[in-house]
């Protein structure tokens, strides 16, 4: 016999903490099974399924907030966690700002069918097709280029469940979700004998929309194969085009100073600019939670607000920040309908499906623009301050020369200020690209510093 569902155990949840005390409470509970087939040099090395259910409550007396999460959901282990969770809020510090949010923000329509969340082919999938998506995606990798010497293995994960949300507001919604993935890892050795390693990847809420695996294979090989010979370069200001993965990377930077938490925080560079025209009038970047069949999206936020669309740039002017109900109230403002959930963790805000917007230009144009400069192709540590925007980050990719491609380079490292990038993108590639949740396409900075390390 099948136990509760997802709805019904967050349902009963809330209930259980309204009789225990609590005057506003909201429940998330997440259930998924996952499986992780993972080959190397064409044989079997990890073969991993599991699957949980797990159940976070959130109560709000006067203020007081507690949240605490459990994976016991046996009735009377679910009644004893509802009460301790209600005492725990008694004896926390109160919080103005706290709260659910109010009733007129909350989704009232709540399908989730048009957003193709879920593929029931990605649960057909049996561990046998799992294993050869695998090794058709690393034998691929090795039958690209006989330099390819070595590999870190090709992995496909998949995931599959479904999310409940119940607060005592009355709402509750509930949607499932699929998700599956492919990344392989090519090495090569150069002359020198030094390790080129090259990756990439696909991921997709279904299964129709996955990257062929030969070709995700094919493409990890091209990238370790292009990095044979890589030189370094001397200490110059030039021009840097940005593939789009790494204009991706760059924009995720960016979001990252434009949610409410670092507004009242006080760790943005973007603080107090809302309005300001920051970036070139090509910079566009959206965040769009109903985009059909995209990993980020979803009917409602974390909190059980309606989602929307929102504009983070456009035009180059900086529109405003992302926020869930608790950093839009502690900053003067209104939820955007971005809040993120865990069954672990409280509601924050961030992006959904992180877009920046396409131009018109094809890529081959914005790269025969640049006399000297740097294709970057990849990005290395974690060198960017929110607080100040300086941007600071280990490199490599390719030296353009007399608008081509020359050669590759490495030990290297960009930098700038980024909202001088910003201001100083002089070109959008027409080429948009998903990764994940996440796209972008090429674009082309006019001026930073690369600097031999």
């Amino acid at each position: 016999m099948e136990g509760p569902t997802p709805l019904e155990i967050a349902r009963r949840a809330v209930q259980l903490a309204r009789a225990a005390g609590a005057e506003q409470c909201d429940a998330f509970v997440s259930m998924y099974g996952e499986s992780n087939v993972t080959v190397r040099l064409g044989e079997l090395e990890k073969l991993i399924e599991a699957g949980s259910m797990s159940l976070g409550l959130r109560v709000i007396n006067g203020g007081r907030t507690a949240l605490c999460s459990t994976s016991d959901l046996s009735p009377a282990s679910l009644e004893r966690f509802a009460a301790e969770t209600v005492e725990l809020a008694a004896i926390s510090a109160p919080d103005e700002f706290a709260g659910l949010p109010e009733p007129a923000l909350l989704a009232t329509r709540v399908s989730a069918d048009a957003l193709a969340l879920y593929d029931e082919r990605i649960d057909s999938l049996t561990t046998e097709q799992k294993i050869a998506m695998a090794k058709a995606c690393e034998g691929a990798a090795f039958a690209a280029d006989p330099r390819i010497t070595n590999s870190d293995g090709a992995s496909l994960s998949t995931r599959s469940g479904q999310v409940a949300l119940v607060n005592s507001l009355g709402f509750e919604g509930t949607y499932p979700a699929t998700t599956i993935s492919l990344v392989v890892e090519a090495i090569a050795d150069d002359a020198e004998g030094k390790k080129r390693n090259g990756y990439w990847f696909s991921a997709e809420p279904s299964l129709h929309r996955l990257a062929d695996p030969e070709e995700v294979g094919r493409i990890a090989a091209r990238r370790t194969i292009d990095q044979l010979g890589a030189r370094k370069v001397a200490t110059c200001q030039v021009p840097v085009v940005f593939e789009p993965m790494m204009a991706a990377a760059l924009a995720g930077d960016l979001v990252a100073c434009a949610t409410g938490s670092a507004l009242y925080r006080g760790a943005t560079f973007l603080a107090n600019r809302a309005g300001d025209v920051i970036g070139s009038p090509l910079v566009t970047i959206t965040d769009d939670p109903a985009l059909p069949g995209r990993l980020g999206s979803r009917p409602f936020d974390g909190e059980g607000v309606a989602t929307r669309k929102n504009a983070i740039f456009a035009g180059g002017a900086f529109r405003g920040f992302l926020f869930d109900c608790y950093t839009a109230r502690r900053t003067g403002h209104h939820t955007t309908g971005s809040a993120r959930r865990g069954a672990e963790s409280a509601p924050m805000p961030g992006p959904s499906n992180l877009v920046f917007e396409p131009g018109t230009t094809p890529p081959e144009e914005i790269i025969a623009g640049v006399s000297s400069g740097l294709y970057l192709t990849t990005l290395m540590g974690s060198g960017f301050n929110p607080t100040t925007g300086d941007y600071s980050r280990g490199a490599a990719g390719f030296w353009i020369e007399r608008g081509r491609v020359a050669y590759p380079v490495t030990e290297i490292n960009i930098s700038g200020r980024m909202d001088a990038m910003l201001a100083s993108i002089d070109a959008v590639g027409s080429d948009l690209a998903w990764f994940g949740s996440s796209a972008a396409p090429t674009i082309r900075i006019r001026e930073m510093t690369v600097s031999g390390t």
